[in-house]
């Protein structure tokens, strides 16, 4: 027996009469509750109605507009035609014509009728009975547009004798059904049904025989399938995922959300794979007066490979709980004062990786209490990190606990003070211990010369008081600084004088400005402190100005230094193009503690530049570079490139790290990389999408690094459709290397979203 043919109402089988669909709220449009009685006609005299006795009368009174109206004497019945219009407050009822019976109370609307309720939805049909109250009786060949977007159409319906509207044979779509033209179009995803029932009281829509159909395919029943009418979160289930992954074989979840409370809500996910047990994860999210926070677990049993086993990862492992918690949250508890925290714990180093989760490969948690105002700044903080690296040791990561930062900034008359007071404790449970303070004095002076030079001058001066213990367990020799107690004073004096010259150049306007800058800082006691956050040093265009290359703290270049370069920028319609480049030069003769390779290890630094070009918003490119002083052989080779708009579009990037320092420098080894992005839309709706990294680092780059030159790290394919209502992507990954029980091979995901019905 052939199925029963899709209802194809009014709005879907012919162009609709009014162009544009307006937009609306809630089905509350089926019962309007007006009282009886026209206010007010034009062209034609009305039949007596009794004037409103009552201010709540009053407020109840219809007044229409119509081209004629008629009165049947013998039949009692009132009718209004062309272009009648009923106005009660924000309710309208626009009909080709309207019949009022005044003995039974019965209305009748006809002819491209449009009904809109206070709320804003918009309702067409050609025929609708409504009582006395304007409350609807029969409609036939119907389509309700609901505010937040969705429409429904149906063949009949009617209301029970619990007030509730019952539709019979409809579909309803998160879709546009009409084209720009004004014509009917197929939406890319609708739910048959074979009875929906809209309960007014809680506005509420509920679906008998549901199925859902994607470009006119019957793909998926939906059984027991309700929502709100206008599409308030609630609770319920939402839209099932399904992946293919070579970790856990097929993978189906779906989310059951409950809607506990306007500020709350808990989200319960449930995993089933064919290669592994089930999985479940939750997150809880609320929302204070003060702040908000949430709440992210997961949790399963399942074997795992050791990674430090040379074991493949096809063999079996032993089976234990593994889990992942994350949380984080802010509460503001006054304009100046709040409080921030985030944390995140994984059970094992691949459980992350293996469920697709994050390939982050540290986990960093912290909470900070701060004060922000307009001249101060007040941290009181701590951190921790679990390390995900293979081969790194979980004792030998620091723990930082208090950290303490207070901050002051002053206006003088010659200028402007900031003093600052820093406190760090750092705790390693198989590792060096290091405690921190210093108090600083800065005064930055800024002024514009007649001829138009920008001078800076700086003055500075800190007090350091360093504590550490353990210093053998740090392995790199420089780093660790001598045991116990250890002072050191710090004074350090610059000038920077900028001298910008504009003018017009190529057809825009060009800006040149030489920069000159001189430092001098005594010498300082470095080896004696342990280094804990001034390790990964590198010359660069953005420290290329800075008092103190040294990231951090705890290493400060001494010495006296010059330090020039230009900024160049052109400017032009729809044009960009800036460039920096710039070198240092160290006056003092003596060894430096920055490593070769740095680009700062002899007293003529390295030449460090950037290039950025902009063409509108289709073409981007930044351009990193430092070139060795002797060879002018690039150090850094560093470039993102961005072509293309919204929907098609190419991204690369690449980096390629050529320092030549020893591998005993963790934070300093080269690499080289590729990676590569884009996306092609075609068909209007639909869009092809790659990506890739690959690792191009060698054994000459870096002797610990497995790579041969070439080595594909992962790849990401996919297919992709968005419209108004509707995403949907098939994606294709393949993951080169396996870690423990991460194993490498090909994923599969099939994403699907839809408008006002389950959306992710």
């Amino acid at each position: 027996m052939p199925s029963p043919a899709r209802p194809l109402p009014q709005a879907f089988s012919r162009c609709l009469r009014l162009r544009r669909l307006a937009a609306g709220a809630s089905l509350c449009v089926l019962s309007l509750a007006l009282a009886p009685g026209f206010a007010r006609a034009q062209d034609a005299p009305a039949p007596p109605v009794p004037a409103p006795a009552t201010t709540a009368a009053a407020e109840e009174e219809i007044r229409f507009e119509a081209d004629k109206v008629g009165y049947a004497n013998d039949s009692d019945k009132v009718t209004a035609s062309g272009n009648v219009l009923l106005r009660r407050a924000e309710q309208t009822v626009r009909a080709d014509t309207v019949t009022w019976d005044r003995k039974t109370g019965q209305i009748e609307a006809n002819g491209n009728i449009r009904f809109v309720d206070q709320d804003g939805n918009v309702l067409y049909t050609d025929k609708v009975e409504l009582t006395e109250e304007l409350k609807a009786g029969a409609i036939e060949d119907m389509l309700l547009v609901l505010r937040e977007g969705g429409r429904i159409a149906a063949r009949s319906g009617e209301r029970d004798a619990s007030g509730n509207i019952v539709l019979h044979q409809a579909a309803f779509t998160g879709c546009a059904v009409e084209g720009e033209d004004g014509c009917p179009k197929r939406p890319s995803w609708e739910v048959t049904a074979v009875r929906i029932v809209f309960n007014a009281a809680d506005k509420r829509v509920k679906y008998k025989g549901a199925t859902l159909h994607m470009f006119g395919v019957p793909i998926l029943p939906l059984p027991g399938l309700g929502h709100t009418s206008d599409f308030r979160a609630e609770t319920g289930l939402l839209i099932p995922d399904l992946r293919l992954g070579a970790s856990n074989g097929v993978e189906i979840s779906d989310t059951w959300y409950w809607r506990i409370a306007d500020n709350k809500d808990l989200a319960v996910t449930g995993y089933v794979y064919t290669g592994s047990l089930p999985m479940v994860s939750a997150r809880y999210r609320q929302l204070m007066d003060i702040g908000a926070f949430q709440v992210t677990g997961y949790v399963t049993r399942s074997q795992r490979i050791s990674t430090t086993s040379t074991s493949s990862a096809g063999d079996p492992g032993s089976n234990r709980f593994r889990g992942y918690i994350e949380a984080n949250g802010r509460l503001q508890f006054s304009p100046t004062w709040s409080l921030t925290g985030y944390g995140r714990y994984v059970s094992d180093r691949t459980f992350l990786r293996r469920y697709d989760i994050s390939r982050d490969d540290r986990l960093r948690s912290s909470i900070n209490l701060e004060r922000i105002d307009d001249q101060s700044y007040f941290s009181l903080a701590g951190w921790a990190i679990q390390t995900l690296r293979l081969g790194d040791v979980q004792g030998q990561v620091p723990i930082a606990l208090p950290s303490l930062e207070y901050r002051r900034r002053i206006d003088a008359p010659l200028g402007r003070f900031e003093l600052e007071a820093n406190s760090l404790a750092i705790t390693r449970t198989q590792g060096q211990d290091t405690q921190r303070a210093f108090a600083r004095a800065q005064w930055d002076m800024r002024t514009i010369t007649g001829m138009g030079q920008e001078v800076t001058l700086t003055a500075l001066v800190r007090g350091d008081l360093y504590h550490s213990s353990q210093n053998e367990l740090t392995s790199t020799v420089i780093y660790r600084g001598d045991p116990g107690w250890q002072t050191r004073g710090i004074a350090t004096a610059a000038i920077d004088v900028k001298w910008p010259f504009a003018g017009e150049a190529f057809g825009g306007t060009q800006v040149l400005t030489p920069r000159f800058q001189i430092v001098a800082t005594p010498h300082v006691r470095n080896l004696s402190i342990p280094n804990e956050d001034s390790r990964s040093v590198d010359l660069e265009d953005s420290n290329l100005f800075s008092l103190n290359r040294f990231p951090g703290y705890d290493r400060i270049e001494d010495g006296v230094r010059f330090t020039y370069g230009f900024d160049w920028q052109l400017t032009r319609p729809g044009w960009r193009v800036a460039t920096t480049i710039g070198q240092s030069y160290r006056l003092s003769k003596d060894n430096t503690l920055l490593p070769d390779g740095t680009g700062l290890s002899t007293r003529m630094s390295d030449i460090v530049g950037r290039t950025s070009v902009r063409f509108r918003d289709v073409v981007q490119f930044t351009h990193r570079f430092r070139l060795d002083k002797d060879t002018l052989a690039l150090r850094r080779n560093e470039f993102d490139a961005t072509l293309g708009g919204h929907r098609t579009y190419v991204e690369i990037g690449y980096l390629r790290l050529n320092r030549n320092i020893a591998t005993t420098f963790e934070d300093l080894r080269d690499r080289e990389e590729v990676r590569v992005a884009g996306r092609v839309a075609f068909a209007k709706y639909w869009s092809a999408f790659a990506s890739a990294v690959v690792n191009l680092t060698d054994k000459a780059e870096d002797p610990t690094n497995t790579s041969d030159g070439f080595q594909m790290l992962r790849h990401r394919l996919g297919f992709a459709y968005t419209d108004d209502c509707l995403d949907l992507a098939v994606t294709w990954r393949r993951d080169y290397v396996t870690t423990g029980d991460a194993s490498k091979g090909n994923s599969f995901l099939v994403s699907l979203s839809l408008r006002n019905l389950g959306t992710k």
